[in-house]
């Protein structure tokens, strides 16, 4: 049985899992997809909630069999990738699927499933407030807030590329805005 997918991309700091946490808990018909990695897991992280953490070799044997629908080597044996098994399984419970991916991701993922798939990717208004966002968060080193914009810069140069970009200026309002096109995605009138 295959269902919908709605793909969400954002640079850190935008408001992507805010919006998605608001999403979860208000279009019952939606179940988060969680992704697959071989790095360790973070202080309070717990495997088959925050990812599925496959060691090394698992993962690069996962790859051989066909068992990811994408995946990518972000550093040296750094993997992530979207599990067919779990697309599978949320399409089997009859609900819609929402991704957290990276740019790359999930214009692959996009690509793939063509009209049965939403991308959407949420901007910041600007670097500038991005980089305040992650200051404020204070979860990052300042080397690495740097290394996070770097990477923004990169990835909202394929913002044009998703059928939706939506610009968080106003969390609630965009998490308004995202539900309204969500809902009108699900029930077809796309």
């Amino acid at each position: 049985m295959e269902g919908k997918l709605i793909i969400f991309s954002a640079p850190s700091g935008a408001g992507k899992t805010s919006i998605i946490k608001y999403l979860l808990d208000k279009i019952l018909s939606t179940e988060f997809s969680i992704s697959a990695t071989s790095r360790k897991p973070r202080k309070n992280e717990k495997n088959g909630i925050d990812y599925h953490f496959i060691s090394i070799n698992s993962f690069k044997k996962k790859i051989e069999n066909n068992d990811f629908i994408e995946y990518e080597e972000v550093y040296e044996n750094v993997f992530y990738g979207t599990l067919n098994s779990e697309i599978d399984r949320i399409w089997q419970n009859g609900k819609t699927v929402l991704l957290d991916m990276d740019v790359k991701g999930g214009l692959k993922i996009k690509s793939i499933f063509k009209e049965k798939a939403l991308s959407i990717f949420i901007k910041p208004p600007s670097i500038k407030s991005l980089d305040n966002r992650l200051a404020k968060r204070a979860l990052d080193t300042q080397k690495s807030i740097q290394e996070r914009l770097k990477k923004s810069e990169f990835e909202l140069s394929y913002a044009e590329e998703f059928d939706i970009v939506l610009e968080n200026n106003d969390l609630d309002k965009t998490k308004n805005e995202a539900f309204r096109i969500v809902n009108e995605f699900i029930e077809g009138k796309w």
